[in-house]
């Protein structure tokens, strides 16, 4: 019989060179794919209509496979001594974000369909994609992102500072500067943010633009701020990819001599 601190290694804390752990997780993932696939196909009313019975089947299939991951990593959790304790160790694992998401991902299944909106129930079964952020436990691509994500969050999070900064200052100046002669495009700053949030981001839809003198000249220099400031983030995350694969293929050196460890 499989005993429980096997399959904790199974489901959530796999080793290298673990081959079941590595099918497990493929499965699984393969299995997230495939349902949001599903729900995707589903709204499509003539595919729902034909194919009924078999989005039905899959979904309790996928329902009965999720459930019973969900299930052993609960019963198997209390072998990670984070988490000791038959009930205040499990309890602390079902309110892992992680967990949580796994819980609402299967949870709209059991509540009876008249209860809930059918596209409630649907949008609910898109928390399985969020299992995806696990992948990086199998894909190294993946892990890499988390790592540099966890380096370069205080550049990150000051690099959105100024982002909604610059959004607060530009809805503001256009509210000013074209409430006037636009009163129901720019009738408050909150009813500006759409089109600061159009400008700033260069998609540009064109369903409101500036008039005066003063709205337009302000809306250049807007937009020039705005393509340096919201390229900020992408140019932080691109210098930290860098310097992540540099990190691995540099040979690691020894902190007392500083030669190449073998």
């Amino acid at each position: 019989m499989i005993s429980r601190l096997r399959v904790l290694q199974i489901t959530e804390a796999p080793r290298a060179g673990d081959a079941a752990s590595r099918r497990f997780g493929i499965f699984i993932l393969a299995l997230i794919a495939a349902n949001v696939l599903a729900v995707i196909l589903g709204s499509v009313p003539e595919l729902e209509a034909r194919w009924e019975a078999e989005f039905r089947a899959f979904e309790v299939f996928s329902v009965a496979v999720f459930s019973v991951e969900y299930l052993a990593r609960v019963w198997s959790c209390v072998e990670d001594p984070r988490y000791r304790g038959a009930v205040r160790g499990r309890l602390r694992y079902m309110l892992r974000p992680l967990a949580l998401i796994d819980l609402l991902a299967i949870a709209p299944f059991f509540v009876p369909a008249a209860a809930l909106d059918l596209r409630f129930l649907r949008a609910m079964r898109l928390f399985r994609l969020v299992r995806l952020l696990k992948a990086g436990r199998y894909v190294t691509a993946l892990g890499l992102f988390r790592q540099v994500i966890r380096q370069k969050r205080e550049e990150l999070v000051l690099s959105l500072a100024l982002m909604a900064v610059l959004l607060i200052v530009s809805s503001s100046v256009m509210y000013i500067a074209e409430n006037g002669r636009q009163p129901d495009e720019f009738s408050s700053i909150p009813a500006s943010m759409w089109w600061a949030v159009a400008t700033l981001t260069t998609v540009g839809y064109g369903d409101v633009i500036p008039e005066t003198p003063s709205g337009r000249l302000a809306a250049g220099l807007i937009s020039i701020v705005g393509i340096g400031l919201f390229a900020l983030p992408t140019a932080i995350l691109g210098a930290g990819f860098v310097e992540a694969v540099q990190a691995r293929r540099e040979p690691a050196a020894c902190p007392h001599c500083g030669g190449q460890l073998h």
